[in-house]
């Protein structure tokens, strides 16, 4: 993490922040007292003299301008405080307190794929709460598709993917103001409804709204007539009053014309801000290049909802009587709103699903980045086109773990088996959770923690939290039989996998646990398999045809330790009777 970089960054923003609260503080005494002037004006004009009211009229105007001038510091206010949440999001995650973010992806656990909680890909403590950039639901369910334990079909779209997210991570700026503009967004803010509610087909335009180009020329002829003398003055409300009449006959049908639109319309503009800035920058990658491509073609997203929010302002403002009032009695604005959105629908509609998508994608990339933007470790992996299962790491670390406790190790495993032995606590379930982990998130094409990481194609399997379930009357020892034998039959298929076992078959007696572990590893030592196995019986060590990796702990005084680093060969000493002392189960002797 470029630390410095993004504590520069806070201190720019404070100090802005400062600043407007400070110009906001001006504007609403200036405020205060143009309105005030304003009325005293109007006074004036009203008991002395004419030029008052001119006076009025120009005040009036300098204070609307000043409203808005107030109401644009207001926005940047709100930008600069999300934005800054978001750098502190990056700080907590580089320091390792980043456990209380709030969307942790529990909703993407599924019963049937026991990986997603032996590896912490989805819940509290994972890897999704930990990257998860994405603000609406889309992009979250994108994010948690990638996620998975099966590999790509083919590793072209992760490479791609792979450009993406490196080119977020030379913009940081735009990673930064990307995501504060998504978290003003509700949280996990769905527009399935709104898009699916502007595919369907739209009715078919009612003739009656072409009375909306009547109600204003014939009040301004009927103005005209009364002014020469032809009409009676007291005619002059009737067509306000007929069109005020249609517009309150029309009223559920316009409401219903304009019915999707109002679902997202406090986030218009903030989709609109988002589509800017990325249809305003170059990119070299093919996916933001892409991103980009879809935001602009035939029509430009950004435009098009800046057409649709300014059409917005004025379905909203008919909430305010007196608006609907006189918007209605002199310009059937019902009418000119029903009839705009119909010709929004016909021009951009069919484009709001690709527009939509393609920022649920880009959410995925500054999700990955953020790997990059909270560690000072790491690599993009390079994926290997080879049919026989290949993990290459040098300084591997886990990404769940803050960089300055981490402990990197190296790997280089082809297919075989290596049964890893280790005291209690010494990192043997860490180690074997880090490696599937960072597979799993070369996969999806994001960044994982280590200085180089090459991999090949192969599906994940994991055993490592295995639970009995009462209600299906299952034991630990039965439900880690049912994980073992699906990769069993998974092996049969003839497909490379990487296979991780924690204290196989930890359920049940030695006798047993030995007999069977054997009998399983014997099944799961293949061309194709790469399969760590930890354990603590040493027996499994002698086995045929397989290799051995320990981790070992180390005494100081009274204290035992640990250096978290993987070695070859097979261990040697226990700690168990150590920490039962500990604990004051064991009495010392």
């Amino acid at each position: 993490m470029n630390r410095e970089f993004y504590d520069n960054e806070r201190e720019i923003d404070l100090t802005e922040q400062r600043n407007l609260y400070r110009r906001e503080k001006k504007v609403s005494w200036a405020r205060i007292g143009l309105f005030a002037a304003t009325i005293l004006s109007f006074a004036i004009g009203w008991d002395y003299y004419q030029a008052g009211y001119w006076g009025a009229v120009v005040l009036f105007l300098i204070f609307m301008r000043l409203v808005g001038y107030h109401d644009e510091i207001k926005q940047r206010q709100k930008f600069l405080t999300s934005r800054l949440n978001v750098l502190n999001s990056y700080i907590v995650r580089a320091r390792g307190t980043w456990r209380k973010r709030s969307q942790d992806g529990s909703a993407y656990l599924k019963n049937d794929r026991p990986q997603d909680i032996d590896l912490y890909i989805f819940g509290a403590g994972s890897i999704f709460q930990y990257i998860c950039a994405a603000r609406t639901k889309r992009g979250r369910d994108r994010l948690a598709e990638l996620l998975s334990p099966m590999p790509p079909e083919d590793f072209a779209p992760v490479r791609t993917r792979q450009h993406g997210v490196a080119e977020l991570l030379q913009r940081p700026r735009l990673s930064l103001d990307l995501e504060a503009y998504a978290r003003l967004m509700p949280n996990n803010h769905d527009t399935t409804e709104l898009i699916q509610s502007v595919e369907e087909p739209p009715p078919p335009p009612d003739k009656i709204l072409l009375l909306r180009f009547l109600p204003l020329p014939i009040f301004i002829i009927q103005c005209a007539l009364t002014y020469r003398g032809f009409l009676d003055a007291i005619l002059l409300p009737v067509v306000p009053f007929l069109s005020l009449l249609l517009a309150f006959a029309m009223l559920r049908r316009t409401s219903e014309l304009l019915k999707p639109v109002q679902i997202i319309s406090k986030e218009l503009k903030l989709y609109q801000a988002i589509f800017e800035r990325l249809e305003s920058t170059d990119f070299s990658s093919r996916s933001l290049g892409k991103i980009r491509a879809d935001l602009t073609d035939e029509v430009s997203a950004a435009q098009s909802l800046k057409e649709l929010s300014l059409l917005m302002s004025f379905v909203n403002s008919r909430r305010n009587p007196m608006f609907y009032i006189l918007g209605n009695g002199l310009f059937l604005l019902d009418f000119f709103c029903a009839a705009a959105f119909i010709q929004w629908r016909e021009t951009a509609a069919k484009h709001l699903r690709k527009w939509i998508d393609a920022w649920s994608e880009a959410e995925v990339l500054m999700s990955f980045a953020s790997i990059g933007q909270t560690r000072t470790n790491y690599c993009f992996p390079k994926l290997l086109d080879r049919d026989t299962p290949r993990i290459k790491a040098r300084n591997l670390a886990s990404l769940l773990i803050a960089d300055k406790k981490a402990v990197a190790n190296d790997a280089d495993l082809r297919a075989g088996t290596t049964i890893i032995t280790g005291a209690n606590m010494s990192g043997k379930t860490t180690w074997i959770r880090t490696l599937a982990s960072a597979v799993l998130l070369a996969y999806a094409g994001a960044p994982v923690c280590a200085e180089s990481f090459s991999v090949s194609k192969m599906a994940i399997f994991t055993s490592i939290r295995v639970n009995d379930d009462i209600s299906q009357g299952m034991s630990t020892f039965y439900a880690e039989l049912l994980r073992i034998k699906s990769m069993i039959e998974y092996s049969e298929n003839k497909l490379p996998m990487l296979i991780c076992i924690d204290e196989i078959f930890k359920g049940t007696n030695e006798d047993d646990r030995i007999m069977g572990a054997k009998e399983a590893i014997k099944r799961l030592t293949n061309g194709l398999s790469i399969t760590l196995v930890t354990t603590h019986d040493f027996d499994l060590c002698a086995m045929e045809n397989i290799s051995n990796a320990h981790f070992q702990e180390y005494y100081e005084g009274d204290q035992i330790k640990f250096d978290f680093k993987v070695r070859e060969g097979r261990c040697t000493t226990t700690n168990a009777k150590y920490l039962l002392k500990m604990a004051g189960i064991l009495k010392s002797e």
